[in-house]
């Protein structure tokens, strides 16, 4: 059984990424958290979440399709953090409903880097189950 405790970031594909900072921080309040944008990706805090922009120019971006718009998606993904993270029961547990998990890694979300699976669910939309984040007592 997955127990999911919230959602932990979203990720919005955009044309235009100083509008979108504009509206997320000037008029919703978000703040930027990080940014990469060697690779094309900007991080918003959003209360104990992340809204995450990657411009479609951009190295993230151009793997994801078209632009937004009627016939493309802007919603890259959408994380939802679980607890406890059993990496091996959670791949067991979506592989026995059908399911095909991917590897393990270790990703960026709203409580910092930590592991965390992809899977597709039966519509095509790609969710990421995300584990707690790394302390500095895992380091020694």
């Amino acid at each position: 059984m997955i127990r999911i405790r919230e959602i932990d970031h979203l990720v919005l594909r955009v044309v235009d990424l100083e509008k979108m900072l504009q509206f997320y921080c000037d008029v919703l309040g978000c703040s930027v958290e990080r940014r990469q944008d060697e690779i094309g990706l900007v991080q918003l805090r959003a209360g104990s979440s992340l809204i995450d922009l990657v411009p479609v120019d951009g190295q993230l971006g151009r793997a994801g399709g078209k632009a937004p718009g009627i016939q493309g998606r802007n919603l890259d993904h959408f994380c939802l953090r679980v607890e406890p993270f059993d990496a091996a029961a959670i791949s067991a547990h979506l592989r026995a409903h059908g399911a095909a998990p991917g590897a393990v890694a270790q990703r960026y979300g709203a409580e910092g880097e930590g592991p965390s699976i992809y899977v597709t669910d039966p519509e095509g939309n790609t969710v990421e189950l995300k584990g707690p984040p790394h302390t500095h007592a895992d380091s020694r």
